[in-house]
């Protein structure tokens, strides 16, 4: 039997997305399309679970930018 794979989606250009972890091996990717909706999601985030979140950044096609979100913060 093979194995399913583990991301059921394309990642969008221009979009900010961020992980987290729920359990051993299962982690849930959330997309927010504009920067200030993402950060203050992550910010939630953060204060209930800091442990298990994990900011990306903003897809640009190829990699992630804007991967520091200390300093994603500091722009807005």
């Amino acid at each position: 039997m093979s194995r399913p794979r583990t991301k059921k989606f394309e990642f969008g250009k221009g979009i900010y997305y961020f992980n987290i972890r729920k359990g051993f091996n299962n982690n849930i990717t959330i997309k927010r399309i504009e920067k200030k909706t993402a950060v203050d999601a992550y910010r939630s985030y953060l204060k209930t679970q800091p442990e298990n979140c994990n900011w990306l950044g903003k897809w640009d096609g190829k990699k992630f930018t804007e991967d520091n979100f200390d300093k994603v913060v500091e722009t807005l």
